[in-house]
């Protein structure tokens, strides 16, 4: 472990744009996990990867490192995750597709983050239904009844100097791209996930712009993969706009339960988007179960989203949520249409006839946090209308949501500002 002289001797050095050594990298994690190298000095060291970035072997250490400073949780045979690089405000796929790939039989530890550039992270919604704070014992006993879990990895010191250089990087509302892969990578590692997804949306409103970029990051999680031994499938698509119609944390985990229970009014987009991801997870996991297997499930799904597909229809992947929700001392007995949005809210009109051509996520976002999501989880915003859809002059366009009507004024008078969407 290094001084503070050697730790500031090192940022002083990548702030040059110079290569770092395993040693120097570890001393900079250990300091920051102790919370001993206070926020400024982090920042300097987070910006430092933001404006000059790392090169391969300098992510390994830093993955490596980021696990090594802090525990660790380890599960026997094929250990499934999935993971989406954010950026996109709703989207809540989380909630649908563990509870489907620990319905198929395999282990599926989720650490979540809260939220960072979004309204919500999955660990902000997931607590709408539960707990998601534990220990590691906790977390083994919650897993061993269920399969799965859905917790903040902030809770027991899984990568702690990830969750201050989050701390530190949130009111800019950035995260540069090798921040996040080290970040996600680091999370699987700890959790002992060996078979991985990670949804990888770019765009001009999500965090990756280009499909250049994207492709980029694509090669370096399949290299920190590599050096972890971990299976991993990086999926890349286009994204215009979020999945689902709910923003913020109620809204969201309502859209995601609406999908489970196979409400009329779920959002079909959610649905297909987490069944792609959920039958990418399972593919990876039947590799590793042996041909026998691997014909079984073909023989009686056709492929392993017909399979993930089987589980969410047959209502199997909600049963086994409500387990989740339970063991995490959470109300089982839950139904979508329970979880109700804010009390104080604002229907947003469209001004002329025409087509929603364009929805900014950023700027719901931006929203969304003035109208005090996700400390406040029934504040959001509902999307009635989204990409391509026709819209009459003063038909309702999107719906303000917020616990405070100090908030819900605040939204009313930026939307002017920050138009959630272009007709």
């Amino acid at each position: 472990m290094g001084t503070q002289i050697d730790v500031l001797e090192a940022i002083r050095k990548k702030l040059l744009g110079k290569k770092l050594t395993y040693d120097e990298i570890y001393s900079i994690m250990d300091q920051i996990a102790q919370k001993k190298l206070g926020n400024v000095l982090t920042t300097y060291f987070a910006a430092s990867g933001y404006s000059k970035g790392f090169n391969n072997k300098e992510l390994y250490y830093l993955t490596k490192a980021m696990v090594e400073t802090g525990e660790k949780l380890h599960f026997t045979g094929i250990v499934a995750d999935k993971h989406c690089i954010g950026g996109v405000p709703g989207t809540r796929t989380t909630l649908i597709v563990v509870p489907i790939i620990a319905a198929a039989g395999f282990t599926i530890p989720k650490s979540s983050s809260r939220a960072i550039t979004t309204p919500g992270g999955t660990a902000d919604d997931m607590e709408v239904l539960a707990k998601v704070e534990f220990s590691r014992e906790q977390i083994y006993k919650i897993v061993e009844k269920t399969n799965g879990c859905i917790v903040w990895g902030g809770s027991f010191r899984i990568a702690p100097a990830d969750d201050v250089m989050i701390q530190v990087e949130e009111p800019l509302l950035f995260e540069s791209y090798d921040k996040i892969l080290v970040s996600i990578m680091a999370k699987k590692v700890a959790f002992g996930s060996n078979h991985v997804v990670i949804d990888l949306p770019y765009g001009e409103m999500v965090k990756v712009h280009r499909l250049k970029d994207a492709e980029v990051l694509k090669e370096k999680f399949e290299y920190l993969a590599s050096e972890f031994k971990i299976k991993i499938k990086v999926i890349i698509h286009k994204t215009d706009e979020p999945s689902g119609r709910g923003i913020g944390p109620i809204l969201e985990t309502r859209e995601s339960i609406r999908v489970l229970q196979q409400k009329e009014n779920r959002p079909v987009d959610l649905e297909v988007r987490s069944l792609n991801l959920a039958g990418a997870l399972l593919d990876l996991c039947i590799r590793d179960k042996g041909e026998e297997f691997k014909d079984k499930v073909k023989k009686k799904y056709g492929n392993s989203i017909g399979w993930a597909t089987e589980i969410l229809k047959s209502g199997a992947a909600f049963e086994k949520l409500k387990e989740i929700i339970k063991a995490q001392d959470g109300n089982s007995n839950i139904d979508s249409e329970d979880l109700k949005p804010g009390h104080f809210s604002y229907k947003v009109t469209a001004k002329k006839h025409g087509k929603v051509e364009k929805i900014n996520s950023k700027n719901i976002t931006i929203i969304s946090k003035v109208l005090g999501a996700p400390g406040q989880k029934k504040s959001g915003i509902f999307l009635n209308k989204k990409i391509g859809e026709e819209v009459k002059k003063e038909e309702i366009l999107y719906t303000l949501y917020s616990e405070n009507l100090y908030n819900l004024k605040e939204a009313k008078d930026s939307v002017e500002n920050f138009p959630v969407m272009i007709i």
